[in-house]
C-alpha cells in the first residue's frame, strides 16, 4: 500500500488533534460549572436482589464508586438483565462530576465474572446472539471510555468476556488465587468484548495470540509475570484482597486534580492510538485545558503555603 502524502498524514493529525481538544474542552472547567451534578438516583444502601450494587463510599473515600457484580447463581455471568443494570450505572457515572475513581468488583467469593451466561445464549436464536456479543462490547466499550480511572479487582475466576470487562479497566489487579483467560477458542468463536484488541495492547501481540490460540487460563502471578495485571497479592480470609489493594490505589488518585486527571487519561488514551508526533500535539492540547483552571492556582498556592490542595474540579 502507498504511503500517505505528507499533507493527507498532516492533515489527519490535526483533524485527530481538534477532536481531542474538543473533547478536552468538555472536560475542562466550563464542563463543572453550576454546581455538583445530580446523584442520579444512587444512594450508599444496596438491595440483596440486585445483580449489580452501585456503593458511592463515603467520608475519607468519597469520590469512589464500587460496582459490585452479585450474581451468584450464574457466577457473575454477562446476562441480558446484567449488562442493562451495567450499561445505566455507567451512563450515570460518566456525567457524575463527583466521581473520581470506578471500582469494579465482585460481590461473590471465587469469582469475578465468568463471561456470557451461556445457559442464556444456548436459548437464543442465531440471529440473536451477534446483536448480544455487540451490546457486551459496546457496554465494555462504554466502561473503556469513562473519563475517570477505572480498577479492576480480580479476586476469583475472570474468563472470557469477565476478562474483556476486566482489561476495558485502566488498572488491574487481582489475588494469585485468581484464575484468569480468553477461552473462546475453546468453543470454537472468538472473545467479542474486545478481547483481541485489549489483550494485545496490555501484553503485546505474540503472546495474545499465544495465550487467545491455547485458551490458555493464568493465575493471578502468571499474569503479572506477562503484564495482564499490574499488582498481584496473596488472598486473605475475606477473600477481597484484589479489591483492598483497589481501594488503597483508589485513594491515592483522590487528591490529585479532578479535571487534570481526566485530561491525562485522555490525553494517555487517544496517544496510545496514533504515532509520537501526533500523540505530543494531543498532550499539548489536554495541557492547555489546565492551565485556565482554578485548581491550577490553588496546586501552585497550596505548594507556596506548604499545605494539601483542595481542588473543586473548576
Amino acid at each position: 500500500m502507498a504511503a500517505a502524502a505528507p499533507g493527507a498524514l498532516g492533515a489527519l493529525r490535526a483533524s485527530r488533534v481538534r477532536l481531542v481538544a474538543a473533547c478536552c474542552a468538555r472536560l475542562g472547567p466550563a464542563a463543572w460549572a453550576g454546581g455538583p451534578a445530580p446523584r442520579r438516583g444512587y444512594s450508599s444502601e444496596v438491595k440483596t436482589e440486585d445483580e449489580l450494587r452501585v456503593r458511592h463510599l463515603e467520608e475519607e473515600n468519597r469520590g469512589i464508586v464500587v460496582l459490585g457484580i452479585n450474581r451468584a447463581y450464574g457466577k457473575n455471568s454477562l446476562s441480558k438483565n446484567l449488562l442493562k443494570m451495567l450499561s445505566k450505572a455507567v451512563d450515570a457515572l460518566k456525567s457524575d462530576k463527583k466521581v473520581r475513581t470506578v471500582i469494579i468488583r465482585s460481590e461473590v467469593p471465587g469469582i469475578f465474572c465468568a463471561g456470557a451466561d451461556l445457559k442464556e445464549r444456548a436459548k437464543m436464536h442465531s440471529s440473536e446472539v451477534g446483536p448480544f456479543v455487540s451490546k457486551i462490547r459496546a457496554v465494555i466499550n462504554d466502561i473503556a471510555n469513562l473519563p475517570v480511572p477505572t480498577i479492576a479487582a480480580i479476586d476469583g475466576l475472570a474468563l472470557g468476556g469477565g476478562l474483556e470487562l476486566a482489561l476495558a479497566c485502566d488498572i488491574r489487579v487481582a489475588a494469585s488465587s485468581a484464575k484468569m483467560g480468553l477461552v473462546e477458542t475453546k468453543l470454537a468463536i472468538i472473545p467479542g468484548g474486545g478481547g483481541t484488541q485489549r489483550l494485545p495492547r496490555a501484553i503485546g501481540m505474540s503472546l495474545a495470540k499465544e495465550l487467545i490460540f491455547s485458551a490458555r487460563v493464568l493465575d493471578g502471578q502468571e499474569a503479572k509475570a506477562v503484564g495482564l495485571i499490574s499488582h498481584v497479592l496473596e488472598q486473605n480470609q475475606e477473600g477481597d484482597a484484589a479489591y483492598r489493594k483497589a481501594l488503597d490505589l483508589a485513594r491515592e488518585f483522590l487528591p490529585q486534580g479532578p479535571v487534570a486527571m481526566r485530561v491525562a487519561k485522555l490525553a494517555i488514551n487517544q496517544g496510545m492510538e496514533v504515532d509520537l508526533v501526533t500523540g505530543l500535539a494531543i498532550e499539548e492540547a489536554c495541557y492547555a485545558q489546565t492551565i485556565s483552571t482554578k485548581d491550577r492556582l490553588e496546586g501552585l498556592l497550596a505548594f507556596k503555603e506548604k499545605r494539601p490542595p483542595r481542588y473543586k474540579g473548576e
